[in-house]
């Protein structure tokens, strides 16, 4: 098939390429035009512009969006919207908030232009391994771009999960089971890792063992044994832990539909406290506890 790739980061890059590679026909735009050469060189067809996008695109048009949740894909479709006609598909593959994505698929609805949304998962491993698509949007619109999906992702790896926005609903979740999971993990290797009475645990050893028969062997404990054989006590590293957002939005999702969910809170904060250098809130602890009992201290 043919569609347009808008967004050629470490994303939509490799996902060009996975495209390429299985026959598609890809028009490639981003706003590094030694990026786009990398991916022409691999039988990509260049846009210098958005207009140049559609102009070399034969209707009914596919545009898939890679780039950043919020603005970036308003401007980015509000760009296009001049040149599509009724009938053309836009696919958003980024981490959007489904909320806007609703909003996004009415507007467009209105001009008879079917908006999808492909909750994407598999990071830079999924140009060999195949991603994991969670895709909401009208039957019609999905089926008629299945073949690029089924390119896309790994064998069972692909579904039609509801209506618009259902696909970015069901990523979010996705996401913020994954910021638990990571969080078990860290503290889990921390402990051991922290350990006096044990000081010599080999952690690459003991993650690797994790991996062979154990209840929490995983692709995520695969990872751990990846990075603690480059650096065994992951002294290169700071403890610095962005989040995309979606961690912020299935609690807040859960607070509306009244579901607990504290592990996936509680890790939420846990990556707000990592950015911290010195946490103020520990300060006030620290004090608060000196005063009324006269517990120790430490100076800055």
């Amino acid at each position: 098939m043919q569609l347009a790739m808008i967004g050629l980061g470490k994303m939509g890059g490799n996902m060009s390429a996975r495209l390429l590679r299985d026959g598609h026909k890809v028009v490639v735009y981003d706003r590094q035009a030694e990026t786009v050469a990398k991916y022409v060189a691999q039988g990509g067809a260049a846009a210098k512009d958005l207009s140049d996008v559609i102009r070399q695109l034969a209707a009914p048009r596919i545009v898939w969006i890679m780039v950043p949740a919020g603005k970036p894909v308003d401007d980015t479709i509000d760009a296009l919207l001049g040149g599509l006609q009724p009938g053309d598909i836009i696919i958003d593959g980024g981490n959007s908030n489904y909320k806007e994505t609703r909003a996004r698929a009415e507007r467009l609805a209105a001009k008879n232009i079917s908006f999808i949304d492909a909750g994407t998962s598999g990071g830079i491993w999924g140009l060999e391994n195949g991603y994991c698509l969670m895709v909401g949007g009208e039957t019609a619109a999905v089926k008629r771009c299945e073949p690029i999906f089924l390119s896309l992702a790994q064998n069972g790896g692909y579904m039609h999960v509801g209506p618009p926005g259902a696909g970015h609903y069901v990523k979010m979740v996705h996401n913020g089971i994954e910021y638990g999971m990571l969080q078990a993990f860290a503290e889990g290797y921390e402990i051991l890792g922290q350990s006096k009475k044990y000081p010599e645990l080999d952690l690459h050893g003991i993650a690797e063992l994790w991996q062979h028969g154990s209840v929490v062997r995983s692709w995520l404990n695969e990872l751990a044994v990846r990075a603690f054989e480059k650096d065994p006590r992951l002294d290169k590293l700071k403890g610095y832990v962005a989040d995309s957002g979606e961690g912020r939005w299935t609690v807040a999702e859960a607070i509306e539909e009244d579901v607990p969910a504290p592990v996936i809170t509680l890790s939420l904060l846990m990556r707000l406290r990592s950015r911290q250098e010195d946490s103020f809130g520990g300060k006030v602890i620290a004090a608060l506890r000196n005063e009324f009992g006269g517990h120790a201290v430490k100076g800055s």
